[in-house]
């Protein structure tokens, strides 16, 4: 598979569909996570839609480090330069292994201040701390998976890491019910169980992505010294990783301000918000691998300075995203209710849940314009705008939107929802606008007319 010449719809089917697959089984981790705190109490799921903030933290850090590598060893391999990618690649982890263990450090200390600003007391209190102590104490494992596999991004294999992602699911299913409930010599472990599962199975995955690693091209001739801490090489990871860190950790700030403000309703809310979510992420699941393949394509073909090319990776990758999720709202808003009834018995977290996703099934598209753009602009070594879109949409405005719809309007719950709808879509319309300026600027043919006069040539 050659990234700088072979035909782009080919390319993005080859490298989106794996990552979807893969992600498809991500998604389905955590929804048995959910189902079997489902099995524990109400408590137990307000406790892990209140851990998810932080935890999203901790993966958001991990995959913005991801993202950086990602452009710049794409970028030295689009330049043939594979010493350079190399020694980013080994940076890459040496970095992700310091900043684990300060993560690791900052987020015990942290993390029951934070609960109790969310409005988590006494039990609990207790239940969220003896999950999330857990996940945090498996942070290099969650770094490291994700850093080996931009190297494997890179070199265009989404194979790998849809592995790990399948053998995570399965290896869960077998894991939370005998740590939950205990047998075969393991004492019942509650909702830590769960944790301790996730911790395994990243753990897991982590050394099976390091050995596949080690079996490519990019890793032929490493060696060691090329994972002693490079100043350099660590100022470069960060300032391509930073930014797209900060916009994934603007995130988990926009899904703790959202918490923050549904817990000042109900704690069914939060149970409600925890579940839908997860069914929202799950129809968002193939986007996912478009901006994977958007990310790897637009870093190769930007060091090859294939700039046309860019322009046809975006817009290509747009109309595929945007035709599934036009879809994906259809079964959403039809199928609301059963969704929500499929990890609650509960008729008031079914029906607060049900009235979120109906509204989210019209916010789906305005996420494959948001994150398609951002991921080019990543690609392109411009990662500074994804921190102020981030800042927009997921902390200044939502604070105004959500204020205004559910006190000043008394809309309640519903104005939190309708707050999400009106702040993506402003965000992604901005986004878009900015990311056709861009390639403007860069190939002078933002809306791809040239390669359809190609394409119709070669035709």
């Amino acid at each position: 598979m050659d990234l700088l010449k072979d035909p782009v719809p080919l390319l993005i089917r080859r490298l989106a569909i794996p990552a979807s697959v893969g992600f498809f089984f991500n998604t389905m981790f955590n929804v048995v996570d959910t189902f079997f705190a489902g099995r524990i109490s109400t408590d137990a799921l307000a406790a892990l839609s209140l851990s998810f903030p932080i935890f999203f933290i901790i993966l958001a850090l991990g995959a913005g480090v991801s993202q950086g590598s990602t452009a710049l060893i794409s970028n030295a391999l689009g330049a043939k330069d594979e010493p350079l990618a190399r020694h980013y690649s080994a940076q890459a982890l040496s970095f992700g292994a310091l900043f684990s263990l300060f993560l690791t450090l900052l987020g015990w200390t942290a993390a029951p201040t934070l609960f109790q600003l969310l409005g988590a007391t006494d039990g609990y209190l207790a239940t969220s701390l003896a999950y999330m102590n857990t996940i945090i104490a498996g942070t290099v494992f969650f770094l490291g998976q994700s850093i080996s596999n931009a190297s494997l991004n890179a070199q265009g294999d989404t194979r790998s890491f849809r592995n790990v992602l399948i053998g995570g699911f399965l290896l869960n299913l077998v894991l939370d019910p005998w740590f939950l409930f205990g047998g075969l010599g393991l004492p019942a472990l509650g909702i830590r169980g769960i944790a301790l599962a996730t911790v395994v199975a990243q753990c897991l995955g982590c050394a099976f992505l390091l050995h596949r690693l080690g079996k490519t091209p990019l890793w032929s001739n490493i060696r060691w010294s090329e994972f002693t801490p490079d100043p350099t090489a660590f100022r470069a990871i960060l300032k391509q990783g930073v930014p797209a860190s900060l916009n994934m950790v603007s995130v988990a700030a926009g899904i703790f301000v959202i918490t923050w403000f549904v817990s000042r309703f109900s704690e069914k809310g939060v149970a409600a918000y925890g579940i839908a979510t997860r069914v929202e992420q799950i129809f968002l699941l193939p986007t996912i691998g478009l901006n994977i393949a958007v990310l790897t394509l637009t870093g190769q073909n930007n060091g090859a300075r294939q700039f046309s090319r860019i322009v046809e990776i975006w817009r290509t990758a747009l109309k595929y995203g945007i035709g599934m999720m036009l879809l994906g709202g259809l079964i959403v808003l039809g199928l609301a209710r059963p969704l929500m009834a499929l990890f609650t018995e509960d008729p008031i977290v079914v029906e607060i849940g049900s009235d979120y996703l109906r509204i989210a099934s019209l916010t789906l598209c305005a996420y494959v314009i948001l994150y398609q753009t951002v991921y080019m602009l990543q690609g392109l070594k411009r990662p500074m705008y994804a921190i102020w879109i981030g800042l927009y949409r997921q902390i200044i405005a939502p604070g105004l939107a959500f204020y205004l719809l559910a006190y000043a309007l008394d809309w309640k719950l519903k104005g939190i929802w309708w707050g999400v709808f009106l702040v993506t879509w402003s965000a992604a319309g901005v986004t878009y606008y900015y990311g056709r300026h861009v390639l403007s600027r860069i190939s002078g043919d933002p809306d791809g007319r040239s390669i359809a006069r190609s394409n119709r040539r070669r035709s």
